[in-house]
């Protein structure tokens, strides 16, 4: 019979059978005190600071192949990060409104947890098409780097629920278990469906960098977020349905996450298969190239011009030298 464990297990040591039960026993958090003040610092933080970074960093190096300066970036983060939280939060509070509606102020309480990743990307997705239309750039184009950059910020920002002993699953005896084990307490082997999620995620991570930018496969703009929706979508379908801790949409039995997830997998796929046979119009890479295209051509062209007329004038030199 399964046991009834909690969702989060801060305090647990992680162990794995499959490793020869290596085990990993460290602190979700540490406290210092500076100029008599106590800070404490989350593991969970660190490793979505670095998750977050790494996706800037990587957009700025892959925004000037999408016609994108690299600096552009930077002034997209500045609004998408902030209103994406807030994004979080509010898909976190309605999925969970019985909890809030009779403490309306526990909905500012983000530092208590609660926060849910569509939420973020809904709000990030309003926030890029008012900033691309703002900045005059194709918002396929602008989505095609975020989704590039997204998927990369998850396979790192999934292990911040590794190290909080959270978001994982059913208990199990699958080869690949983990072993959750908190002071006092057995030993509980669970799936690790944040090892799931971020090897899925990095997967399509290196097929977006090695087939769609290294190849340059990419058709038209947006084509890239559409493989990015389809590829996530799926991967979080399958793998919501194995935790323990999903929001459910109110009144069924049915995962909020997943739900959603399946449907935006289904629509990404249907059109990328639709877009297969259609012209499209010129990516927006192609068109900030034109120009410069056109005007090495007019200057190699001149340069042809300009080597026709000078050929005559140096043959009529040399006769006079003989």
């Amino acid at each position: 019979m399964e046991t009834q464990i909690p969702t989060m297990m801060r305090d647990a040591a992680i162990s794995f059978p499959m490793l020869g039960n290596l085990t990993l026993d460290f602190p979700a958090s540490f406290s210092f005190t500076l100029f008599g003040h106590d800070f404490t610092i989350y593991m969970y933080g660190i490793v979505m600071a670095a998750a977050f970074l790494a996706a800037v960093f990587y957009a700025s190096r892959k925004a000037p192949k999408l016609g994108i300066k690299s600096d552009d970036v930077f002034s997209l983060v500045l609004w998408v990060l902030p209103l994406a939280i807030v994004g979080c939060r509010i898909y976190y509070v309605i999925s969970e409104w019985d909890r809030y509606k009779d403490n309306l102020l526990d909905i500012f309480k983000i530092w208590e947890g609660g926060i849910a990743m569509y939420g973020g990307t809904i709000a990030g997705v309003i926030t890029v098409i008012v900033w691309s239309k703002c900045k005059k750039i194709p918002f396929g184009a602008t989505l095609d780097m975020g989704g590039s950059a997204l998927i990369l910020g998850q396979v790192i920002g999934r292990w911040a629920n590794f190290v909080n002993r959270e978001a994982f699953g059913y208990q199990t005896d699958v080869f690949c278990r983990m072993g959750l084990t908190r002071p006092g307490h057995e030993t509980v082997y669970v799936h690790p469906t944040f090892l799931y999620e971020s090897m899925w995620n990095l997967a399509g991570f290196l097929i977006i960098n090695l087939y769609w930018y290294k190849k340059d496969h990419r058709k038209y703009d947006g084509q890239i977020f559409l493989f990015y929706v389809f590829w996530y979508g799926t991967g979080r379908a399958m793998v919501e349905g194995l935790r323990t801790d999903s929001l459910y949409i109110p009144g069924t039995n049915i995962r909020t996450s997943q739900l959603v997830a399946a449907c935006s997998a289904a629509v990404a796929l249907i059109i990328l298969l639709v877009n297969i046979k259609r012209a499209h119009k010129p990516r927006y890479a192609d068109l900030k190239a034109g120009p410069a295209a056109a005007g090495n051509d007019e200057a190699a062209g001149a340069s042809g011009e300009n080597a026709g007329q000078a050929a005559p004038e140096d043959g009529p030199e040399k006769d006079d030298s003989l």
